[in-house]
């Protein structure tokens, strides 16, 4: 009997952050028909994770920025309601714990991809400096962890100081080596890599038995970016990401795929194709997917 297989948002702590470093070169007049910024020029940004069930196995795609920055930094990266760990309790809501999580895959390490794996800010001041997925394996690419120890001066503030200790000192840290696409232990997903946002950044893709799904991180951040020349001006290779989001979309173009969006404020995943003037739009768009079988 084939395995049921469903997906979910889990939204956690949502950001603000500079809207003309979120589009890269394109100008303010153009981004702001697609998202409305504050009087400091902030765009609201979700940090949504995609939940899968595939029959028992529990799988969390990313974990948001978290709440562990304390309230200065927090401030300064617009963490909303920084107080609490909104993931976890939207975990709760699908009826789902922390020590229910199988298996946690992180496309990249920076901090608005894994700061959720970290207690709030006042927990660790309190002396919990563990992660909150106790019995989880976390599922990192080799590329992406390498960038983490070493990474370059330009995004070197994006990370959180000794989180690849952390997850080493787990014993349950399995890292995808280069070339490598599927885990004998999930079958139903494989992962490929793309380079234009940071190196090696690991897209989860779950092949459903009615749909596809592929976990876009911050290839495509959401329905805005879809369109090819949108990059963000945190994205190492601008170019090289459109050619990206090109080749994704020749692969699932005329297919039965969903593109899961981390930072869209409204929209979770849509399908992606090209309308009557060869421009790629998002369609079939799901808000606040639950349960949804693919």
């Amino acid at each position: 009997m084939t395995e049921k297989i469903q997906i979910s948002e889990v939204l956690g702590n949502g950001q603000m952050l500079d809207g003309g470093s979120m589009f890269g070169n394109a100008p303010r007049a153009v981004w702001e028909r697609w998202i409305a910024c504050d009087e400091m020029g902030r765009i609201p940004l979700a940090c949504r994770a995609m939940f899968v069930e595939i029959g028992s196995k529990k799988i969390l795609c990313e974990t948001g920025i978290g709440a562990f920055f304390e309230p200065k930094l927090a401030e300064r990266f617009g963490v909303q309601d920084f107080e609490h760990h909104r993931l976890l309790e939207n975990l709760t809501s699908l009826g789902v714990h922390a020590e229910d999580i199988d298996y946690v895959v992180l496309s990249h390490l920076h901090f608005d991809h894994a700061g959720g794996l970290l207690p709030t800010f006042k927990q660790i001041q309190s002396g919990d400096h563990g992660l909150v997925f106790p019995k989880a394996q976390f599922i990192v690419g080799e590329e992406a962890f390498e960038r983490a120890l070493h990474p370059h001066f330009r995004d070197k503030a994006s990370f959180i100081p000794h989180l690849t200790d952390k997850l080493k000192d787990t014993g349950r840290l399995i890292i995808v080596s280069r070339g490598q696409s599927s885990l004998s232990e999930l079958p139903q997903i494989d992962f490929f890599r793309s380079e234009g946002h940071t190196p090696g950044q690991l897209h989860t893709m779950v092949h459903g038995n009615n749909f596809n799904v592929v976990f876009a991180g911050d290839l495509i951040p959401g329905t805005p970016w879809v369109h090819l020349p949108i990059t963000m001006g945190y994205d190492r290779y601008p170019e090289k990401l459109i050619d990206e989001k090109r080749e994704l979309y020749d692969k699932i173009a005329q297919r039965n795929w969903y593109v899961f969006f981390t930072h869209d404020n409204k929209i979770a995943c849509s399908k992606i194709a090209k309308n009557e003037k060869g421009k790629y739009i998002p369609i079939e768009m799901l808000e606040h997917p639950k349960h949804f079988e693919i």
